[in-house]
């Protein structure tokens, strides 16, 4: 495997370093406007503009790309990151964080596409299960560790937004001076809607209803855990183990839905959803069982995307896999936009115990239209069952990174 991994080192590395500088971001953005008195809804309305982001960067960046190379792109995307990081620590301005949380997104999608279309390009039939699954470990593993860089906040309110700075600045440097060629941009069309919700209704309604809750979680997860009572420290480890508990349990309950109907394991996560966000609701102020129950959640919750993307794959051709990974990621970055709202809401109605109650409430949803799909429609047979991938949720071009190539044409 380390043989397969050592010429993308360098792409490694500078994913890893911008989700330690970035990852924390969204729960240290959460906490200082809570510690300053704002509203839910305000911090609701902050998340949302990160995910707003995401959706005119998935639109807009390709083109860009296409223009200047990736080199020139990933350096002014990750330079403008870096400056939104400082600018957080000059002002305290609603409005002013607002706009900062759109470039975030608009440029953490610019940086994803560049990296994966990279690591497409250097992936081979027999370096693309190693290549993908060191992306999802260094993603992940740099998400879940910056977390604990909240807790470099009590002395210095200013040096987490520093240290986010530092780190994604330094991460261009990987990048800038790579000796590897830089790819072509290929244009990816993603399917409609319309279509997505033709081939399978339960994989777009699915992947909609995970966007929502897990913008909810990312929004205010970390809002939840500090008006329960739970200190900074706690926070932090609360939001990890979250991120732990999703990656760990991706790939048991993913090679599960291989041997049965998958949709059996969509319901079935969605009801662990509903019951543990039911749980996250009475245990409020009791940290070990919200730092336990955290991680069920995040396993149930985190796998629901890789799910549904298989189970709408299971009704694809081949050669429709890309165009569709590019309609589920808008789908699911639509659901995010709506999530922040939805829990701010319920957090404005009944406390911090609302987001999960909101939480539980979309779960409920999409276990009820999960059950309605299973009494209208039949099961894909066996064979015709996709493999499960686990991955994350960021561009289509993880689904080109799935994809074996053929084997070249004899001239």
């Amino acid at each position: 495997m380390l043989t397969h991994v050592l010429p993308v080192r360098s792409l490694l590395l500078a994913i890893f370093m911008i989700m330690a500088g970035s990852g924390f971001l969204s729960t240290l953005i959460a906490i200082r406007l809570e510690q300053d008195g704002a509203s839910a809804i305000t911090i609701g309305i902050v998340a949302t503009a990160y995910f707003a982001g995401l959706i005119a960067g998935s639109l807009r960046v390709p083109r860009l790309l296409a223009r200047v190379g990736h080199i020139r792109s990933f350096a002014a995307f990750v330079t403008l990151f870096s400056a939104s990081s400082l600018t957080y620590a000059l002002t305290l301005y609603a409005p002013m964080w607002v706009a900062l949380r759109f470039v975030d997104g608009f440029v953490m999608s610019g940086v994803f596409v560049c990296l994966e279309s990279w690591l497409n390009k250097k992936a081979s039939p027999a370096s693309r299960s190693a290549i993908l699954a060191s992306y999802m470990v260094v993603l992940y593993s740099g998400q879940a560790g910056g977390q604990f860089l909240l807790n470099l906040a009590d002395n210095s309110p200013s040096l987490p937004f520093m240290l986010s700075a530092i780190l994604l600045s330094l991460a261009t440097l990987p990048v800038v001076l790579t000796y590897m060629d830089q790819p072509e941009q290929e244009p990816l069309a993603p399917f409609s809607a319309r279509k997505l919700y033709q081939a399978s209704p339960l994989g777009i309604v699915g992947t909609v209803a995970t966007g929502a809750m897990l913008g909810a979680f990312y929004a205010l997860g970390a809002v939840y855990v500090s008006r329960t009572g739970m200190d900074v420290a706690l926070v932090a480890l609360f939001t990890f183990v979250v991120i732990a508990g999703g990656v760990a349990l991706q790939w048991p309950l993913g090679l599960l839905s291989d041997r049965v109907d998958r949709r059996k394991v969509i319901l079935g996560c969605f009801a662990g959803v509903v019951a543990l966000s039911t749980g996250m609701y009475l245990v409020a102020g009791n940290s070990a069982a919200t730092i336990v129950l955290g991680g069920l959640f995040g396993g149930f919750a985190f796998t629901l995307y890789p799910l549904c993307v298989a189970h709408t794959n299971d009704h694809l051709e081949d050669d429709h896999r890309v165009g569709a990974s590019g309609g589920l990621v808008l789908a699911y970055s639509v659901g995010a936009v709506a999530g922040p709202l939805t829990g701010s809401l319920g957090m404005m109605l009944i406390g911090p115990g609302g987001l999960f109650a909101a939480i539980g409430a979309i779960a409920l949803i999409a276990l009820g239209f999960s059950l309605w799909r299973m009494a209208n429609s039949a099961p894909v047979p066996e064979e015709d069952q996709q493999s499960f991938r686990a991955h994350p949720r960021t561009t289509p071009m993880v689904a080109v990174l799935e994809e074996e190539d053929q084997p070249p044409e004899t001239p």
